[in-house]
C-alpha cells in the first residue's frame, strides 16, 4: 500500500480529529482495516478483551472484509452493532445480514457477535441492547463510523429526538429513517469510545467531511466528541 498524506490534527484540545488521506477508496479501506487491527490487538494485550462496534451501509464492506481476514485474537473480541434497521432476520436491509456474510469463513467468526434484537421492535430492542452495551463494563474500544450526505452518522438522523438522548448508550429513532425505524448507539456511547474510526469516501462526502473535521454541530456527525478520532478519506472526499 502506498503511504497516504501525513496525519493532521484539527479541532480543540478535547476533540481532535486526525485526517488520513489515501489515493482511492480501496487504499482507504486497507489503511482503516490495518489501523483497526492494530488497535484491537493493543486492546486485547492491555485488557484481555476488546470491543468493536460496526456500522452498516455499503461503504465499509471492503474494509470489513480485509479486517475479518486478518489473524487476530478474535476469540477475545466482542462485536457490536453501531445501528440496525427494524427488519426481519436475514433481510437485505439488516446490517447484521451483511456483517454475517463478510465474517463467514474468516478468522473473525471466532469473535462474539452481539446482535441488536430488532425482532422485539425498536423500543424493546433499544432497551435490551442498552443492557448488552452496559454489561461489557468498559467503554467500547473501537467504533467504526460512516458519514451520510446529510451529515448523519450511525442512525443519528437529522431532526430526530434520538439526537437528544443523554441517559442511555442505545436508543431508537422516533420516526422511520429512510423507510425503517432504527436502533442506534447514542452520543454517550460514541463519545466514551477509546477510538472512533471514520471511513469516508467519494466526492459527494467532501462538504460533510470538512464540516465533521471542524466539529460543526449543525450536523449530527459533528457532535461526536470522542477524544480520539481518525477520519480516513480517499482523495475524492478530501478534495
Amino acid at each position: 500500500m502506498r503511504p497516504g498524506l501525513p496525519l493532521r490534527d484539527k479541532g480543540s484540545l478535547s476533540r481532535v480529529v486526525k485526517r488520513m488521506v489515501l489515493r482511492d477508496a480501496d487504499e482507504a479501506a486497507e489503511w482503516a482495516a490495518g489501523m483497526m487491527a492494530a488497535a484491537l490487538g493493543d486492546a486485547v494485550t492491555a485488557r484481555g478483551r476488546a470491543s468493536l462496534a460496526l456500522s452498516g451501509g455499503r461503504s465499509p464492506w471492503a474494509m470489513l472484509g480485509m479486517l475479518f481476514a486478518r489473524d487476530l485474537p478474535w476469540a477475545a473480541v466482542d462485536l457490536l452493532q453501531v445501528d440496525e434497521r427494524v427488519a426481519p432476520d436475514g433481510d437485505e436491509q439488516r446490517n447484521l445480514t451483511h456483517i454475517a456474510k463478510l465474517r463467514h469463513g474468516t478468522p473473525a467468526e471466532r469473535a462474539r457477535m452481539h446482535a441488536v434484537p430488532v425482532a422485539e421492535g425498536a423500543d424493546a430492542a433499544a432497551r435490551a441492547y442498552c443492557e448488552t452495551v452496559r454489561a461489557l463494563g468498559d467503554p467500547i474500544d473501537i467504533v467504526q463510523l460512516g458519514l451520510g450526505d446529510d451529515g448523519h452518522t450511525a442512525s443519528l438522523a437529522p431532526g430526530d429526538p434520538v439526537l437528544a438522548v443523554r441517559d442511555a448508550p442505545v436508543a431508537a429513532t422516533a420516526s422511520p429513517f429512510n423507510g425503517t425505524r432504527r436502533v442506534t448507539l447514542t452520543y454517550p456511547a460514541l463519545n466514551a469510545a477509546r477510538l472512533v474510526v471514520w471511513l469516508v469516501t467519494g466526492a459527494s462526502k467532501r462538504e460533510m467531511a470538512d464540516r465533521l473535521t471542524a466539529g460543526d454541530d449543525g450536523i449530527p456527525a459533528g457532535r461526536v466528541a470522542a477524544a480520539r478520532q481518525v477520519l480516513v478519506l480517499d482523495a475524492a472526499a478530501a478534495g
